[in-house]
């Protein structure tokens, strides 16, 4: 893509109403673009990364079993009565010209259950795994920090239905290390700890995915010995202690950003719509659920947040929207720029050109550190002459004079 065609452009200030690094760096580099408090355009860059997070959560959740629909975003109010959460206060409520009363999907069991209730008869039709990728809305009091908290944001909800206990609690588990690899694969997986937070009326513990950042909003505290931690609203209930190894957690808080939880429904949605199935002997028992949600916007501003330096964005690989950042840095640079992104396409290898001739080499040196592409290639009069190429890592300092051959070598 040549960097002249995209239709934003970078920005040299930091918007002043953002604090958190993820808006400024997105904003600034054009990946998304703020309408009001918690909601935002996902520009070309922006679009382009989310896609790639999505890809890397569909790949796992499909090799999980899980099967992939997509539901609607408006809700009869008439669902949220039956489980008496008609109420609850992040709903956005409006109405039809007939006035029927709907809300906003700001999750999905008031209309999964009713949809699998089609589907669902004997034990025959257990286990089952079905999510979507999908916006929700919530009425939010105080968006904030970026997108980590919007009142409109992409979000992917896996809900499953199992015969028994026993069952549900094996996904369960397999839900755990299907979450390792989406975040180890996006890049955040060192920073992202599993940690038991309130189950709220289902279950002691739910599970969160928090990933430590100064920026988060959660205040997690760690255990050492298992690498899992415990969110401080339930320190006091397990008693300073690891619900796993029983070891002290640490006395040092740390500040993360949830990015993924999986919760026991148990059967409050079930039973709420009389979900049931015939047993082997014909008779009916509920189903057990989970919910296991991913926040799909969430996680592009903390991938934001983790890979950053004080010049911009160092995307991982895995999600980056584009590969390789070219630099021409003359006019006789620009046809060598465009053989070298040749040669990079024929590899499948997705390029930015940047080809702007109005932009001087620090502007474009600057831009190219904002936006965070993995590796940046310099053509100048000076690497024409050397018959190569400048490389250089966005995430180390050192760059190397080297044939295209060689950079290609890189990809292998």
């Amino acid at each position: 893509m040549l960097q002249s065609k995209i239709f934003t452009k970078t920005l040299r200030d930091s918007p002043k109403d953002e604090t958190s690094k993820n808006a400024q760096y997105l904003i600034r580099g054009g990946f998304v673009d703020k309408l009001m408090a918690g909601v935002y355009s996902y520009l070309p860059l922006g679009l382009r990364v989310l896609k790639r997070i999505e890809n890397i959560i569909r790949e796992e959740i499909n090799a999980a079993g899980g099967q992939e629909i997509f539901m609607p975003a408006i809700h009869p109010i008439e669902n949220y009565t039956t489980t008496g959460r008609e109420a609850i206060d992040v709903l956005f409520h409006t109405e039809t010209q007939t006035g029927h009363r709907i809300v906003l999907g700001q999750s999905h069991e008031e209309v999964i259950v009713p949809l699998v209730k089609k589907f669902i008869e004997s034990y025959r039709d257990l286990p089952l795994a079905v999510y979507q990728i999908q916006t929700k809305f919530r009425n939010e009091l105080r968006p904030k920090s970026g997108i980590f908290r919007g009142r409109e944001f992409l979000m992917k909800d896996l809900y499953s239905f199992h015969a028994d206990e026993d069952d549900f609690d094996r996904y369960y588990k397999t839900i755990q290390q299907v979450y390792k690899k989406i975040f180890d694969r996006a890049g955040i997986g060192s920073a992202t700890v599993r940690t038991f937070a309130s189950g709220g009326t289902f279950s002691k513990y739910s599970l969160e995915f928090q990933t430590i950042t100064d920026a988060g909003e959660d205040t997690i505290f760690l255990c050492e010995r298992c690498s899992v931690a415990v969110n401080d609203e339930v320190k006091d209930d397990c008693k300073n202690t690891c619900p796993e190894c029983k070891k002290p957690l640490s006395h040092e808080p740390k500040k993360s950003i949830e990015v993924g939880n999986i919760f026991p429904l148990k059967t409050r949605f079930s039973d709420a719509f009389n979900l049931s199935y015939k047993d082997p002997d014909g008779k009916q028992k509920p189903v057990i659920m989970g919910c296991y949600g991913i926040g799909v916007t969430r996680l592009m501003g903390a991938i934001a947040e983790v890979h950053s330096d004080e010049h911009g964005i160092i995307w991982p690989e895995s999600v980056a929207p584009f590969l390789v950042h070219i630099l021409p840095l003359s006019k006789a640079a620009i046809p060598e720029a465009k053989r070298v992104e040749l040669s990079l396409a024929e590899k499948s290898i997705p390029v930015l050109l940047d080809d702007r001739e109005d932009k001087s080499a620090g502007e474009k040196f600057s831009d190219a550190d904002l936006i965070g592409i993995p590796w940046r290639v310099v053509i100048s009069d000076n690497t024409i002459k050397k018959e190569g190429i400048e490389v250089k890592k966005r995430s180390e300092r050192e760059a190397k004079i080297m044939s295209v051959e060689e950079f290609l070598d890189q990809f292998l």
